[in-house]
C-alpha cells in the first residue's frame, strides 16, 4: 500500500509495449492508471489492456498510440481500469474481453489458459484472483513481460479488499506468478499502476514475504486484543499493525485486515 509519487510517466517498453498513463493520480492509483498498448512489430492492429477512466484526453492519447485495435482486455473490474472499456471499444470498433461477463462487449470472454492472438501478437491469460475475484494477469512471452493489473504494483503493495478480495487466493496467485518468474518466463512486470519492474522474481519474493509478515503481525495483534469486540477488532488491528502508515490510508488498510482476519478464521 502506497501513496502517490512523481517520476513515472509511461512510455515504450521492449518491442511490443507502450504505456499511456491516465491523468487520475491519487493515494490508491499512485501516478495514475497504466493503460497498456501491445502490438507485434510491424503489425496493423494492437491490443489495449485496461483503457482506464473515462477521460477524453486519455482516451484520445490511447487511440493515437494504439491505431487500429483488435481487442480490449481487462485485468479486473475496478473502475480506474474498466470504466472506459466499452466506450473506447465502441469508438475503435472492437470487443472487450474480461473474466466477468458483465464487463464484456461481444461474445468473447477470458479464462485461465486462453491465448489471445492479434496479428502475430500472443497474450497468455493467467488467472490471479485475490485482489478481486476476477483479477487476471497477462503474460507476453515474446517480451518476458507480465502485465499484473493491481495484483503487483510498480511501487508499494496492493490492497486485498474484503469481501471481494480473498487473501488465500491472493497468496496462491503470487505463488503462481513466482513460478513463472522462476522459470524465466516472466522477467519484467508491467503493472497497472506505477513504474515497470525490471526484476520480476525479486519483486515477487518481496510481495510474498511482505504478505506473510503482515499476516503474522495481524495474528499477533489479534492475540493481544482478546477483549476487543468483533465489530471493533479490524480497526484496532489497523492501529497496531499499520501504525507506521499514513492514517489517510487506514480505511484501505482496514479492508485488507478484514481479508486477513477472514483468512485466519478459515485456516
Amino acid at each position: 500500500m502506497s501513496g502517490s509519487a512523481t517520476g513515472w510517466a509511461g512510455g515504450s517498453f521492449g518491442e511490443r509495449g507502450s504505456c499511456v498513463l491516465a491523468p487520475n493520480p491519487d493515494l490508491m492509483t499512485l501516478d495514475g492508471t497504466n493503460t497498456w498498448v501491445l502490438r507485434e512489430p510491424g503489425a496493423r492492429r494492437s491490443v489495449v489492456v485496461d483503457p482506464g477512466p473515462s477521460i477524453l484526453e486519455h482516451l484520445d492519447a490511447v487511440a493515437e498510440t494504439a491505431g487500429e485495435v483488435g481487442a480490449v482486455l481487462l485485468t479486473h473490474h475496478h473502475l480506474d481500469h474498466s470504466e472506459a472499456a466499452r466506450e473506447f471499444a465502441e469508438r475503435m470498433g472492437c470487443g472487450v474481453r474480461a473474466l466477468d461477463p458483465a464487463y464484456r462487449l461481444g461474445s468473447e470472454g477470458l479464462a485461465d489458459g486462453d491465448v489471445v492472438e492479434v496479428d502475430g501478437l500472443e497474450v497468455h491469460v493467467v488467472a490471479t484472483p485475490g485482489h478481486t475475484a476476477d483479477s487476471l494477469s497477462f503474460l507476453l512471452p515474446a517480451e518476458g513481460a507480465l502485465l499484473t493489473g493491481d495484483t503487483v504494483l510498480g511501487r508499494g503493495t496492493t490492497v486485498v479488499a474484503h469481501p471481494d478480495g480473498r487473501l488465500g487466493a491472493y497468496l496462491d496467485s503470487l505463488d503462481r506468478l513466482h513460478a513463472l518468474a522462476e522459470r524465466a518466463e516472466a522477467r519484467t512486470i508491467w503493472p497497472g499502476h506505477g513504474p515497470v519492474i525490471e526484476d520480476a522474481l525479486g519483486a515477487l519474493d518481496f510481495y510474498i514475504g511482505h504478505r506473510r509478515d503482515r499476516l503474522a503481525q495481524v495474528e499477533a495483534a489479534v492475540a493481544g486484543l482478546a477483549d476487543v469486540s468483533v465489530e471493533e477488532l479490524p480497526r484496532r488491528v489497523v492501529e497496531v499493525v499499520y501504525a507506521d502508515v499514513d492514517p489517510v490510508l487506514w480505511g484501505a488498510a482496514e479492508l485488507s485486515v478484514r481479508a486477513q482476519l477472514a483468512h485466519l478464521a478459515g485456516r
